[in-house]
């Protein structure tokens, strides 16, 4: 998840902009989140198009050893 659509609920504005201390310490959190899991960006169709691409991949593998 990104910061870029959320809403402080302290002062109603962007949690990107940080124009309030909740809104910076909320931002800095999810941004050290993410340096904790780098997998936590990656969309869930992204992922099924990667998983897709590995079954084409093995599939075209296995055709051509047989």
């Amino acid at each position: 998840m990104t910061c870029d659509r959320l809403v402080c609920a302290n002062c109603a504005g962007p949690v990107s902009e940080g124009r309030c201390p909740v809104c910076r310490a909320s931002r800095a959190r999810m941004q050290q989140e993410k340096l904790e899991n780098p997998w936590s960006s990656i969309s869930p169709a992204a992922l099924i198009a990667l998983l897709v691409a590995l079954l084409a991949v093995a599939l075209v593998v296995e055709h051509a050893t047989a």
